[in-house]
């Protein structure tokens, strides 16, 4: 599939717009459409129901190492400010970018890629932006620069394998993406990735506050609240869905990577003791739930990190990841991050900000040896009635992005095959195969024509259905043309009141995926989808 194909058709049948379309676009922001919507909303749904309301449930099958509670909350998008400076987002959530002196154009560090290109005894660093087919856009960069047709492409020798520029020690040599000549990238600078904002009318330095970059802190900070609030006991889950905002650089790759998105996270408390056995469950049981809705075979993996991939807190950490079309060949993209997270957080915001020392964390100074950013001061330790121990609980956070995966589940979803036409002759097929939980709309109603009462049956039945699943009804263009719509949007089932309905109370039934056709009282018709869609 050419990931082009995909965007169309977000566009065309409303799963997703660029914002602000009309006066030409604001870059990394995307709209959701009508049918985006209901997608996406459904993701999330999934994912409440699994891990909150129906956790319970799945205790046993799931091995997890003993029972457990989940409960949930909903922070606000505008924290304090002197959160992120204890939880080292104000010091550290940065990339590096570079600025092209020529283009104007400013592009994360990390991300632009080149190779050494030669022709008649010159050679060129030659770059690009990581895409789909790095090679070929390397190559009509190369073209374009040494003045060469698509024919002369044979006759260019390339040197060593496509490095990142991060591996490189001198930009003399190195033509920008978007350059005509070489040497015109600047050094690397660090880049603050959160959004400003100011709170209230005066608007001075002091009233200098940031939207979240990450729905996990809120979960913090709200620890003992909630454990006052309610009889939850260690072990046990809080999970959040909600917006986060990250100033990113280069926003690409649809909604891949993209300014503002929505997070789906569980910080799962637990005794220090036991907290590998939790991590190692949370890991796989994450696991399981994408295959369970469809992502599976070669396209999805389970990754640890090795020891320098982890972030300076961690204790371990493991990404779920999925082979996003865009990517070059063989590359995958995080789909979801399984982190065990110790007791960093809890400890920062009562401490102060924290810095890796050895082994174990210790509490950052300032030149004057003083702590750099002081936390709260509370006690967010816990407190076990039971063994009366007090211990400062290690945490487990499982964090997936609401809009990666929904974009994995529509990567996953579009198939192209042939069927026969109304005469029987072959013609392409464009579908989207939804896991039947995931797909916007449930069933479509049809009438076969717009006679002989079949209108006022086939509208009574849509009612009925309505007030059930998301239903659609129409009656517009002949049945088949009908049929390949639905297909597109991944409607499971399609159902046509006909002219035997009116005889035996029966409408035909037809299934997207294996396109088998069958009758139904339709008396019988919800609890026949119900079972089906279950």
């Amino acid at each position: 599939m050419q990931m082009e194909q995909l965007v169309a058709l977000c566009k065309r049948r409303g799963f997703l717009f660029p914002s602000s379309e009309i006066y030409g676009g604001l870059n990394g922001f995307w709209d959701y459409g009508p049918l985006g919507v209901l997608l996406k909303r459904n993701v999330r749904d999934a994912w409440w129901h699994d891990m909150v309301l129906a956790h319970n449930e799945l205790v046993l099958q799931n091995g997890a190492p003993g029972l457990y509670e989940m409960t949930g909350i909903d922070c606000t998008i505008i924290m304090h400010p002197q959160i992120w400076k204890c939880s080292g987002h104000y010091d550290l959530f940065h990339d590096y970018m570079v600025d092209c002196r020529e283009s104007k154009k400013r592009y994360r560090y990390d991300h632009v890629k080149g190779r050494n290109a030669t022709w008649q005894g010159k050679t060129v660093f030659v770059t690009t932006m990581e895409t789909e087919n790095t090679q070929d856009a390397l190559e009509q960069a190369a073209l374009k620069f040494f003045g060469l047709r698509k024919k002369d492409a044979p006759n260019l020798t390339w040197e060593g394998m496509v490095t990142p520029i991060s591996q490189l020690a001198d930009f003399s040599n190195v033509l920008g993406p978007d350059a005509k000549t070489v040497g015109t990238l600047t050094e690397p600078r660090e880049f603050n990735l959160m959004f400003k904002t100011v709170i209230g009318a005066l608007g001075g330095e002091e009233d200098t506050s940031f939207l979240r970059p990450e729905t996990a802190q809120g979960i913090f900070v709200n620890f003992k609240n909630v454990c006052d609030s309610t009889r939850v006991k260690i072990p046990f889950g809080i999970a959040q869905i909600g917006k986060s905002f990250r100033n990113e650089i280069t926003p690409r790759n649809f909604t891949f990577r993209s300014r503002e998105f929505e997070q789906m996270e569980i910080e799962f408390f637990c005794h220090p003791s036991e907290s590998e056995k939790w991590y190692r469950y949370w890991r796989d049981r994450r696991f399981r739930w994408y295959t369970g809705l469809g992502l599976a075979g070669d396209r999805l993996r389970l990754r640890d990190h090795d020891k320098d991939e982890l972030s300076h807190y961690s204790c371990g950490t493991a990404d779920v990841e999925y082979q996003y079309p865009f990517l070059p060949e063989g590359e995958f993209g995080e789909l979801e991050g399984i982190a065990h997270r110790g007791d960093f957080d809890l400890r920062s915001h009562m401490e102060g900000k924290l810095v890796r020392a050895g082994d174990g964390l210790t509490l950052e100074l300032d030149a004057d040896g003083q702590p750099r950013h002081r936390g709260s001061g509370k006690d967010l330790s816990y407190y076990d009635e039971v063994t009366r121990e007090r211990f400062i609980p290690h945490v487990i956070e499982p964090s997936a992005g609401a809009d990666r995966g929904t974009l994995a589940f529509l990567c996953e979803a579009y198939h192209v095959d042939q069927v026969p036409n109304d005469k029987g002759e072959p013609t392409e097929r464009v579908s989207l195969k939804f896991h039947p939980r995931l797909a916007p709309i449930k069933a479509a109603v049809f009438p076969l024509v717009k006679k002989d009462g079949m209108p006022e049956l086939a509208t009574e039945l849509y009612g009925e259905l309505k007030r059930h699943f998301s239903v659609f009804y129409d009656d517009k263009g002949a049945v088949g043309r009908r049929y390949r719509r639905q297909d597109e949007i991944g409607t499971p089932y399609c159902v046509t009141v006909d002219g035997q309905t009116r005889q035996d109370g029966t409408v035909t039934v037809r299934d997207r995926d294996t396109l088998e056709q069958w009758r139904v009282k339709k008396d019988d018709l919800t609890a026949e989808l119900r079972e089906r869609l279950s």
